[in-house]
């Protein structure tokens, strides 16, 4: 009898670990889905609202994936960050890089904002994040706690915004050559924050990028540091130490222009696709 009871126990317990891990995946887990790759609009606050959904291929209904956010810059737009641009010039990779490095392990989201920007007005934009969350994870197969945002300038403005307004929604944020141009409702809880920025930037001085990741070492309890400097043309990372388990911060400063491509001296490969997955990806469930 007793040891019926220990294995009775023993069976709950796993049941009730198995109920923890299950409700960290989304609605959308099991079920045929509707969503596919393609362009989608939302009415949010009574405002038509557009955006591109990029599924792994040969997407899988009973695996959760990664959730990745990658707004566009002012004057971008949805279809420019699915295309991507010419790096030479300027321009991202198609997605920022992350599709080639994902290797099918992630959903992505592709926002478009009101006149090709994200001002953000009254927390609209925020709402428009909440939107197609909701819409997204009913429908598809998403790790709820492996939600990601990235942006390059008012895009990496918007992922802060919305470490900020929801940080218990993202997992991690990267931000290219980012400002606070997009409000910062709330900001002081801890969201793990990768950044890069350019010394040289003639858009939005480095000053801008240095405050957003300022706000998250103290939001993440990180000791503060002197920044070093740019290593002539090779960028130097810093990983802040003492951060809260959970909310590392990186930070990788640079020589470079307002460039989302930047690469470092006898590379042609920028280098913030991979700092930004690598970030990214030593987040499990």
């Amino acid at each position: 009898m007793a040891r019926r009871s220990v294995l009775v126990t023993l069976a709950l317990l796993m049941l009730s670990t198995l109920s923890v891990v299950l409700a960290e995946r989304s609605a959308g887990c099991g079920k045929n889905p509707t969503i596919t790759s393609q362009q989608y609009s939302i009415t949010v606050n009574g405002k038509s609202r557009q955006y591109i959904m990029k599924l792994p291929d040969r997407y899988d209904k009973d695996r959760a994936y990664r959730l990745i956010f990658t707004w566009h810059q002012l004057g971008g737009s949805a279809q420019k960050i699915v295309n991507g641009e010419d790096i030479n010039r300027g321009g991202a990779l198609p997605y920022y890089g992350l599709n080639a490095l994902a290797n099918n392990s992630a959903i992505f989201v592709v926002p478009q904002g009101l006149n090709n920007g994200w001002g953000n007005q009254g927390g609209e934009d925020v709402t428009f994040f909440d939107q197609m969350v909701k819409t997204i994870e009913a429908d598809l197969c998403v790790e709820t706690k492996l939600r990601f945002s990235t942006g390059f300038s008012y895009g990496g403005a918007m992922s802060f915004a919305l470490a900020c307004a929801r940080p218990k929604e993202i997992r991690a944020i990267a931000v290219l050559s980012g400002s606070q141009l997009s409000g910062c409702s709330g900001g002081n809880e801890p969201v793990a924050f990768y950044g890069q920025h350019g010394t040289a930037d003639s858009v939005l001085n480095v000053s801008g990028g240095r405050a957003l990741r300022d706000r998250f070492v103290k939001n993440n309890g990180c000791t503060a540091v002197s920044e070093p400097q740019p290593n002539g043309a090779q960028s130097v990372r810093t990983d802040y130490k003492n951060c809260k388990e959970g909310y590392p911060i990186t930070w990788v400063i640079h020589r470079g222009d307002h460039n989302p491509s930047q690469t470092d001296n006898n590379s042609g490969t920028p280098f913030a696709p991979k700092n930004s997955w690598d970030f990214f990806t030593q987040f499990t469930a």
